[in-house]
């Protein structure tokens, strides 16, 4: 019985011994054939087509897009059954046809999404541009996937951070036939969502846009006067992206953004001037125009050859009598009139981000300003200073928010998922005048519009403060005409600013004729939306 019992237990630890020798084999044979495989497989061709699926958004203060804002679709394909079919979706057929006749994997642009299977592969592309582009000279644009300028070239390294290609693979032998039996690898994507939040609202974007259409060249900036925001920049004439090399040779210059760049400015700087008068405890100044004034020997004119007769300071800005302003600056010290100006704005840079700069004009020297007749220009906005529309637009808000001077910007924020917004800085202030002095610039700025019988500043439908500027260039015309910027800036509600609102027409002629007409239709078009 024990001799039985222990033949029986050798045969069962035999079995064992057999059965995991058994699976060693196995497992040899299994790693062998993997390998050779492997090594097999790695003797393989690759062929890869990537689809790019677009880069990080440009949204508006709401989060509603401004780039990424249209779709289209792209199939990767090889030559198959299912030819005609996808020829029959192709949106360029002659491109197609060129494509499958080199016999290897391929992308082309379908009019919908091709259903998949190892022949094609769909996937949803989102368009950078439209064909309008909204906010085009703010967003900028970007060339074989670097971003030239704007916001495109200020993020240019965030968006490139965002991967949004997709890409399918096949695998082909030594002569480059595709081995439909290895099928092929997809490599899809991830949604992209995040991007830039602009302190832009769309629809303010959208008025400024089709007010300043076709009105030949300048600019139209619109802020929020609280905060500094900046709701609407919009410069023309715009241009197309299809059409850059068209663009560059065009004399009218419509790549650069208008609202960076300095211009001649005249009467909209007499708030400065009335405003370093007010500090100064001239604010009972009167005068009474002739239509000419003597300094030093040479005479200056106002627009009005006959004369305003006897002006006080707000009669003088409504009529906006030069030669008051005038007498009234030969009152002043130059250096401290010169700091009153560079305290409101005037001479330094505004960056709204990088690469997209306000230049900070020509704000003339003390020594200059010794010069009488150069103090004389000086008091009226002429002779050497310029200003961008973003520094008449931020004195703008200075006067409506009771001296407290916005800091421009037109970032508002990130955001990862296209709902939040994060890294969002609170608004900056900064002390600039008096707030009884602004008050009593705002009553100036609304005797200005609404006192002046001639004003075609006045919307419809709410009641508006404001300034207007005829600034001469010293250049001319083919005719020896001499070219004039037009300009108004001005904000509203009267009682209750929330908009500040600055046009230029560079070239336009007067004030009144080339910019008011703009800065009503913006501000009807503003007030109207904002009050659904």
């Amino acid at each position: 019985m024990k001799k039985k019992y222990r033949n029986g237990r050798l045969t069962f630890v035999a079995a064992i011994f057999v059965f995991l020798f058994a699976i060693l084999i196995l497992r040899y044979y299994s790693v062998s054939i993997s390998v050779t495989y492997a090594n097999y497989r790695m003797n393989y061709t690759r062929s890869t087509v990537e689809v790019d699926g677009g880069s990080g958004f440009i949204y508006d203060r709401n989060l509603v897009p401004l780039v990424n804002c249209s779709e289209s679709y792209y199939t990767v394909a090889i030559d198959s059954p299912r030819n005609d079919e996808l020829r029959n979706l192709a949106v360029d057929k002659s491109e197609f046809d060129r494509l499958l006749a080199e016999n290897k994997p391929f992308k082309f642009e379908t009019a919908a999404m091709v259903e998949s299977d190892l022949y094609a592969t769909s996937f949803k592309v989102l368009n950078r541009y439209g064909g309008t582009q909204l906010a085009q000279h703010l967003i900028g644009y970007r060339s074989q996937g670097v971003g030239v300028s704007g916001l495109e070239y200020a993020y240019n390294s965030m968006f490139n951070e965002v991967n949004g290609t997709s890409s399918v693979t096949y695998f082909t032998d030594g002569q480059g036939n595709i081995l439909l039996g290895e099928g092929n690898e997809i490599v899809a994507a991830e949604e992209i969502k995040c991007g830039v939040v602009t302190t832009i609202d769309a629809e303010i974007q959208q008025i400024c846009e089709d007010a300043a259409k076709e009105k030949g060249k300048g600019a139209v900036v619109v802020a929020e006067i609280a905060t500094g925001d900046i709701v609407g920049m919009a410069s023309f004439p715009s241009y197309s992206l299809d059409k850059l090399d068209i663009a560059l040779s065009d004399s009218d210059c419509p790549l650069i953004n208008r609202n960076l760049y300095s211009y001649n400015v005249g009467s909209v700087f007499k708030l400065v001037t009335a405003c370093h008068a007010l500090e100064n405890g001239l604010g009972d100044f009167t005068y009474e125009c002739t239509g000419t004034t003597d300094v030093c020997g040479k005479t200056f004119r106002c627009h009005n050859l006959g004369g305003h007769g006897l002006q006080n300071m707000s009669e003088a800005m409504t009529n906006s009598c030069n030669t008051y302003f005038i007498e009234l600056s030969k009152n002043f010290e130059a250096a401290a009139f010169r700091e009153t100006a560079y305290n409101l704005g005037f001479g330094h840079e505004i960056q709204l981000s990088s690469g997209v700069i306000g230049t900070a004009g020509n704000l003339p020297t003390k020594k200059e300003l010794q010069l009488p007749a150069e103090l004389a220009n000086f008091s009226f906005g002429q002779g050497k200073l310029t200003a961008t529309p973003l520094q008449i637009l931020q004195l703008t808000c200075c006067i409506a928010n009771n001296g407290q001077m916005p800091i421009l910007r037109v970032i508002r924020g990130l955001t990862l998922d296209g709902k939040t917004v994060e890294n969002e800085k609170k608004p900056q202030l900064a002390y600039a005048m008096d707030v009884e002095i602004a008050k009593e610039l705002r009553r100036f700025m609304a005797s200005a519009i609404n006192n002046n019988i001639h004003s075609k500043a006045k919307p419809n439908n709410t009641i508006v403060c404001g300034k207007t500027s005829t600034a001469q260039t010293g250049r001319f015309d083919e005719a020896g005409e001499e070219l004039y910027n037009g300009w108004i800036t001005g904000f509203f509600p009267e009682n209750r600013p929330k908009y500040a609102v600055t046009v230029l027409v560079e070239d336009g002629g007067y004030g009144n004729d080339a910019a008011a007409p703009i800065f009503r239709e913006v501000v009807e078009g503003i007030s109207r939306i904002k009050s659904k």
